[in-house]
């Protein structure tokens, strides 16, 4: 995803409460200097369905300095919740997350975010912290690490 998908980012954000948008966001409106600064700190997707159009966008990086340690931001169109899109996409950047080096997954959700605390429970080992209404979540990608038994090994020449 680039800065020129924001088109995608405000069509997907149209198909979001505004209750989830400040439960993902921390406010209702986005800007595209906010995707901006988040292309500039994570990798970012968007998913699409068979129309082209947006059903979620999942991001993955670095937000604390900790080493192996990455944020992921995912949201999901009210439409289109509770229908796996958010956990295949969330298990896509937990492997991603891995492949590049991570051994821990976070994410800082409201604590009535029922919906996303279960699924970060489906990732894999957990850890919270609550900090008063918020939570961060903390999750282990030992499930994730590619398996040496099975890597592909080039022949040599």
């Amino acid at each position: 995803m680039t800065a020129a998908d924001w088109d995608l980012v405000a069509s997907l954000h149209a198909r979001c409460s505004e209750e989830n948008l400040l439960r993902r966001w921390g406010r209702t409106r986005l800007v595209p200097r906010d995707l901006a600064r988040l292309l500039a700190q994570t990798h970012c997707w968007i998913g699409l369905d068979a129309h082209e159009q947006p059903l979620a966008l999942v991001c993955v990086g670095p937000v604390s300095r900790r080493l192996g340690v990455v944020d992921l931001g995912l949201q999901v169109a009210d439409d289109h919740h509770r229908r796996g899109i958010g956990t295949a996409m969330a298990r896509q950047a937990a492997r991603i997350a891995c492949t590049g080096g991570a051994h821990t997954l976070t994410a800082f959700t409201h604590a009535s975010n029922a919906a996303m605390l279960r699924l970060l429970e489906r990732l894999g080992p957990t850890r919270r912290t609550r900090d008063g209404p918020w939570v961060e979540v903390c999750v282990a990608l030992d499930a994730y690490a590619p398996d040496p038994h099975t890597a592909t090994r080039t022949a040599p020449r």
